[in-house]
């Protein structure tokens, strides 16, 4: 933990990225075009990735009155886009914070996303395998969300309808990023040359191509990562009776990594199980019947206990009993899987040490990715969305550019001081929470159960995480 701490503060530093040998100097350019060959065409931002968080940011930027004077395009690798499924639930679900769930009204997405499919969160419980600590967040008498459960599919279905209302904003299909070339000295453009010869110049480039951001790479920046050594099996899940109002996210956290449950409607569940690798692909193999049977044991097996650490526990919850009456209530037992809902990725931790540049600026994973233990990772993304679309719409109302380096700094100093503290307390947790080590379990067990005793306390821990 110290050791990435360290890496992390050198750097989240600011510092220049290097001269990447892509760059070309603005009279070849120039050259070129005059020469009638593969003349590019001009926009004035351009977003690599048509993903939830790039597709988001262009329909930001596009309502945004402050910049309807400008060109915006989207480039999607993809060939077309897919409709959700009305008839079965995707895989790859969100937890949306109130902070995304602000920005889907301001864009116009949210009305079409509850016209689809969206399941509110009014309570969470949290409990550990090897103790019998736990901590159950919610507000009083559950009158207000705590989150919104949210397929992927189904928000980026609701931004893409609204982005057919935008006409400052042009989606392209099928584009490929071959290269970019960024601005430098005199350039007053970065080019973008697709896969199909085609080549566009741009005042602004943002990369929100995801984890392997090619926009990244052609930064020449530092990207600093770090592999868990697990997976994120995730499935659809079908409830019993007992599932009843299905409004309680369920977590819990086993020595191999947390298993996770999250409502999607009053008899289904969305699964994000973190484990090892060999144990994710086991999984993978069972048949529905034993995989079902397998996340209920998950839920409800006894692990090993620590004589001294049950000791202790039973000390410090008879000092505290007076302070909190919740009790655990048992998570609802899965009767079946959704076929071929069952999928696996690795999980590991990135943070980049510069968002932005002259005339470039990366958001959502190309600039950090974080363990999904505690649902923030496409909130942080969101949240990168929310931030620069504020501060170009007002660099562009103040005369000041686009590619105004002073402008996107502001943009990261501003999101560093949200996305950094995130990042290590996922991380921290997850060093914490994948280790039997009977020390470790004691004082994470006294942790929880102190914090849950707390209301205060529980109350800031979750509005900062869902804000």
């Amino acid at each position: 933990m110290t050791s990435l701490v360290g890496s992390l503060s050198r750097s989240v530093l600011r510092k220049p990225f290097l001269v990447p040998v892509q760059w070309r100097c603005l009279s070849a350019v120039a050259a070129t075009e005059s020469a009638g060959e593969n003349p590019a065409e001009h926009f004035d931002i351009v977003i690599a990735g048509g993903g939830m968080v790039g597709t988001t940011l262009a329909c930001a930027l596009g309502k945004n009155p402050r910049l309807s004077d400008r060109r915006i395009l989207l480039l999607e690798a993809a060939p077309g886009f897919k409709q959700p499924s009305t008839a079965t639930y995707s895989n790859r679900v969100s937890a949306i914070s109130k902070g995304t769930h602000r920005l889907m009204k301001a864009i116009g997405a949210w009305p079409q996303i509850e016209a689809t499919r969206v399941k509110p969160v009014l309570k969470m419980q949290v409990w550990d395998a090897c103790s019998d600590a736990q901590i159950t967040f919610n507000y009083d008498d559950l009158a207000e969300n705590i989150s919104w459960i949210v397929e992927n599919d189904v928000l980026l279905a609701s931004v893409y309808r609204q982005l057919e209302t935008v006409k400052s904003v042009e989606i392209r299909y099928g584009a490929r990023m071959e290269s970019c070339s960024l601005m430098r000295d005199g350039a007053d453009a970065s080019t973008v040359q697709l896969s199909n010869g085609g080549r566009i110049k741009c005042e602004l480039l943002i990369g929100a191509d995801g984890y392997n951001s090619l926009v990244r790479r052609t930064m020449g920046v530092d990207n600093f990562t770090l592999a868990y050594d697990q997976m994120g099996v995730v499935a659809t899940l079908k409830l019993g009776t007992a599932g009843g109002n299905n409004v309680t996210a369920w977590q819990r956290f086993l020595p191999t990594g947390p298993i996770a449950l999250l409502p999607l409607a009053d008899d289904m569940s969305s699964l994000v199980w973190s484990t090892t690798v060999p144990e994710a692909k086991r999984l993978l193999q069972l048949d529905d019947g034993e995989f079902a049977a397998a996340v209920n044991e998950a839920f409800t097996k006894s692990y090993p206990r620590n004589g001294v650490v049950d000791d202790v526990m039973k000390n410090v919850n008879s000092l505290i009993s007076s302070a909190t009456g919740q009790r655990l209530e048992p998570a609802p037992k899965v009767e079946g899987v959704v076929e071929k809902s069952r999928a696996a990725f690795p999980l590991g931790l990135g943070h980049t040490s510069t968002y932005v540049g002259q005339g470039v600026c990366l958001i959502g994973d190309a600039a950090h990715r974080v363990h999904p233990l505690a649902g923030q990772g496409v909130n942080l993304g969101f949240g990168d969305v929310q931030c620069l679309a504020d501060i170009l719409a007002e660099a562009n109302y103040s005369g000041l550019g686009l590619n105004n380096l002073s402008q996107l700094v502001k943009y990261e100093q501003e999101r560093l001081k949200h996305n950094v503290p995130v990042l290590l307390t996922t991380h921290g947790l997850q060093r914490l929470y994948t280790t039997d080590f009977p020390p470790i379990v004691g004082l994470r067990s006294i942790g929880l159960t102190v914090t849950n005793a707390l209301p205060p306390v529980k109350k800031f821990l979750m509005n900062y995480a869902m804000s």
